[in-house]
């Protein structure tokens, strides 16, 4: 199930956010040090009154809120993602995934020309439909119902969660965990990815791929399918009727967020 989904801090939050702030103690600082001794305590000062006393939550909180925003659970683990669409009905589905220390704000400028390139001076015929999810345990997903969640698991998540929006075959993008995560789409699912594209690769000095030591992971297709577990509480395979995200179905089904 996919439920619409909204930003919405409480202010009781941020208000607890900025008495904590407010109540920082500062340590003494070691004079002429500069960074070798860790972040200088004057620069750590300018950065929290920027958190304190400029940044607006509230400005950003609407600015993201412009993006069609969802939930759904997959792997036992709530996964929240916006689905922007492009308006030019033959655009290429792709999923975005940010890195780390990072979330979904990092394509706020992007977003915009890549789902619509004629309204800022590019081609029509370069569209995407673009899916933005934070991973698990970051920004508003998760967090994780177990361990275990490396780059493969959760590029078979993401493979799953184009499934349920209707999306055959797509697209990835990816920069610092986001192109791990990226990377394995490819590698897992290369009958659904039409192309990957990474920025700050992990891993980029490797001259091999690294070996295969199990099989994909078999998602559920629906909530009413459940994960057992094997000795130690460790993750099993998925119970019930399920398929592997990686492989094509027979038939695109229709987009439901």
């Amino acid at each position: 199930m996919i439920r619409p989904y909204r930003i919405d801090i409480p202010q009781s939050d941020l208000d607890d956010l900025h008495a904590r702030l407010d109540r920082t103690r500062w340590p003494d600082d070691l004079s002429a040090t500069g960074w070798a001794y860790g972040v200088p305590a004057d620069y750590l000062r300018d950065l929290v009154h920027h958190w304190r006393h400029s940044y607006d939550w509230r400005a950003a909180e609407a600015e993201l809120n412009e993006w069609p925003q969802f939930t759904t659970v997959i792997d036992g683990t709530t996964v929240h993602f916006a689905h922007i669409r492009s308006p030019e009905p033959n655009a290429t589905p792709l999923i975005v995934t940010h890195g780390w220390p990072g979330s979904i704000v990092e394509f706020l400028d992007v977003v915009g020309p890549l789902t619509d390139p004629a309204a800022h001076g590019g081609d029509p015929a370069d569209a995407f439909h673009v899916v933005v999810p934070s991973i698990p345990g970051y920004g508003l997903s998760g967090p994780p119902a177990d361990t275990g969640w490396d780059a493969d698991r959760i590029a078979r998540a993401w493979a799953e969660l184009m499934r349920r929006l209707g999306y055959e075959r797509f697209g990835a993008q990816g920069g610092d965990w986001g192109s791990a995560i990226s990377r394995a789409l490819g590698r897992l699912c290369p009958d659904r990815i039409v192309g990957v594209h990474l920025n700050l690769v992990i891993g980029a000095h490797a001259t091999r791929e690294r070996p295969r030591t199990n099989s994909p992971r078999s998602l559920p297709r629906s909530g009413s399918a459940r994960s057992s577990r094997g000795a130690g509480g460790a993750p099993g395979r998925a119970r019930g009727r399920g398929t592997s995200p990686c492989s094509r179905p027979g038939r695109r089904p229709s987009p439901t967020a």
